[in-house]
């Protein structure tokens, strides 16, 4: 975490995603279920599949829009890991297997694995065949048959079938990371009725965009988890059949993925001008500074900079001043994450919405973007920040319509114009918002006691702020002071990456730091984040504990919606819900990327509307390399 935007965590996993940033000793059945779909019911083969709307690519496409068809293949890209998916860690690892629960997963393993289908950057909605050549979808759209490239292979050589489809599915369902888990509740069953053909059967009332998430999960090699335990931790490199497999690593230090030469799906047009890098290198840092004195010696080459204040003033080394190093701001049009300190409401000091409000107001966000973000930030109030399904004024007519059925559930301000976070007046102490949130405390039942403040139990209010890097203590500590006025005894608390691991995911803490995002179409994702169930799964996205049937409700209704003005409705009313319930005190945002590189790559003439795409678009140029006198290790 840093004073800028946080790094971020991922709901979904993707081949496409993975390139920017990879079983029990009983052998598991290859199916879930028994019951085949019936073949009777399938339309016609598609080369995608959409939630909304028709494909943007015909099935002739050439390549993806935003890609370099022409791309050199070769060199190499060293950076850090800046978003995690499954058990990863942004400080260390120790395991080679990311999908798990157990460890701390390494960066870059997710390249090794393809996916059913992949994804068009261009769009929010949409995926296109790789493994599958094409599928064929039932009328209700319940169940899918996906129809696989007979070419297809493991970096062994040996044929990647429907049966490890299936395989992936089951395993994925049964011991994969809860973040994987979870979304596959909607799955009925996976059948392997050919080598080249899988039928997929989802539960009723799935969610809209299940079908998505199914054909995004990577694939595994059966035959490799039929002797590599896949719920423990391993240092075994994993059998995958994607563009990049493992090369170099050492625990804790690097991670090296080693293009693939000869990957059997280099000339589809999904690929063409991608993953073009013959080497991606992860290097890893226990203390960001460290890390940015490591880039400004070159001992990595591309760097997103999540700090304010080190963009403002740190990059006046000389290999900036004489054009070696880079440094850019890159617009993203892909909605902004939802960072901010969130509350543990399974503690039963954080029970009361009215004192989590309270420490809210404790925060002048107006004084910390001047003094130590130089301006540079907003203030995020919602949890959809900067999409349409961002709430705002009253409800409309249409929210108001799924709103009235939970009236006598909901706090009142749910149905007044949708809550924004005080911003302070820009002296750091802002006597009014303590004042309030004195008033809020009092409302509550707590009461002063000398220096401290009381909890209607008679217990001292206290508060630790954990995390796992100090780089946001600078954001911290005053907010802290703030609440010492109110009598309230707020430390902060860093730990090693271990042990937050451990922490959170046993949701033991009081408040933690957290960004994540669900782009332009959340889905069933929103139930691991805020559904009832995952609050009570460890190692779940829910850290708040929201235990809410009106919100598991709401969160239904979004993911089933059939068209994308139910989705913007349905996601509006999550959204004034969990901002009237005061689970967070929101942090900041910016809409793009901060990057920084040594001058050694191209890229395409355009970028892609969502997302960076540095790694997997970019290319090594060597006369550039030459030029900047960096050679690849």
């Amino acid at each position: 975490m840093t004073d800028g935007l946080s790094h971020s965590t991922r709901p979904l996993l993707s081949r496409r995603e993975s390139l920017a940033l990879g079983v029990g000793g009983l052998v598991l059945p290859t199916v879930l279920g028994l019951r085949p779909a019936r073949a009777d019911d399938f339309g016609p083969e598609a080369h995608g599949l959409s939630i909304f709307g028709d494909l943007a690519l015909p099935p002739d496409f050439p390549h993806l829009p935003y890609v370099e068809p022409k791309a050199p293949i070769g060199g190499e890209i060293r950076l850090q890991i800046d978003g995690t998916q499954g058990n990863q860690s942004f400080l260390t690892f120790n395991t080679l297997n990311v999908f798990n629960f157990a460890g701390d997963g390494a960066a870059g393993v997710p390249a090794s694995f393809d996916n059913l289908m992949g994804g068009n950057s261009d769009e929010p909605d949409a995926l296109y065949g790789l493994v599958a050549r094409a599928v064929r979808a039932s009328s209700d759209k319940s169940r899918y048959r996906f129809l696989l490239r007979k070419e297809a292979r493991f970096h062994d050589g040996s044929p990647l079938t429907a049966k490890d489809v299936a395989f992936s599915l089951n395993v994925l369902r049964e011991k994969g990371h809860p973040a994987l888990r979870l979304p596959l509740r909607d799955l009925d069953t996976a059948v392997a009725t050919a080598p080249d053909v899988l039928d997929v059967a989802l539960k009723p009332g799935h969610a809209r965009d299940a079908i998505l998430f199914i054909a995004g999960l990577p694939i595994f090699s059966a035959a490799f988890y039929a002797r590599v335990p896949f719920d423990e931790v391993s240092l075994e490199p994993p059998l995958g059949s994607g563009s990049y497999k493992l090369g170099d690593f050492r625990q804790g230090k690097f991670v090296e993925m080693v293009r693939v030469d000869d990957y059997w799906a280099k000339d589809l047009p999904l690929n063409i001008g991608t993953g073009n890098f013959g080497k991606l290198r992860y290097e890893y840092y226990a203390d960001r500074k460290i890390a940015f004195e490591g880039f400004k010696a070159g001992d990595f080459t591309f760097r997103e900079e999540f700090t304010a204040s080190v963009w403002a003033k740190g990059y006046d080394f000389p290999a900036v001043a004489d054009g070696r190093v880079k440094k850019e701001f890159i617009k993203d049009e892909t909605p902004n994450g939802t960072q901010g300190w969130f509350f543990n409401t399974r503690r039963d000091k954080f029970k009361d919405p009215r004192v989590r409000q309270a420490i809210a107001y404790a925060f002048d966000f107006k004084w910390t973007n001047a003094n130590i973000m130089y301006g540079a930030y907003t203030r995020t109030v919602s949890y959809f920040q900067n999409s349409p399904m961002a709430a705002s004024g009253t409800p409309s007519p249409e929210e108001l319509a799924l709103l009235e059925p939970f009236r006598a559930k909901l706090p009142p301000d749910v149905f007044g114009p949708a809550y924004v976070p005080p911003e302070g007046d820009g002296s750091g102490t802002d006597r009014s918002m303590l004042r309030k949130a004195f008033e809020l405390l009092k409302a509550a039942g707590c009461k002063r006691d000398g220096e401290r403040l009381l909890l209607p139990d008679g217990a001292p209010l206290e508060i630790e702020f954990l995390d796992q890097d100090p780089a946001l203590d600078p954001h911290t500590l005053p907010f802290a002071h703030n609440l010492g006025l109110l009598g309230i005894k707020a430390n902060l608390r860093v730990v090693d990456p271990a042990q937050y691991k451990r922490r959170t995911d046993g949701y033991d803490f009081d408040v933690v730091v957290e960004r994540f995002g669900f782009g332009l179409t959340p889905g069933a994702a929103m139930r691991d984040f805020f559904g009832s169930n995952a609050a009570k799964t460890p190692g779940s996205r829910n850290l708040v504990g929201i235990v809410d049937p009106t919100v598991d409700a709401l969160i239904e209704q979004a993911v089933a919606a059939d068209t994308r003005e139910k989705l913007t409705v349905a996601c509006k009313c999550i959204d004034r819900v969990l901002r009237a319930s005061h689970y967070w005190v929101p942090m900041w945002n910016k809409g793009g990327h901060n990057i920084a590189y040594w001058d050694l790559f191209s890229r395409p003439s355009r970028p892609a509307k969502y997302g960076l795409n540095a790694i997997s678009t970019w290319w090594y140029d060597e006369a550039k390399a030459q030029k900047t006198a960096m050679r690849p290790r």
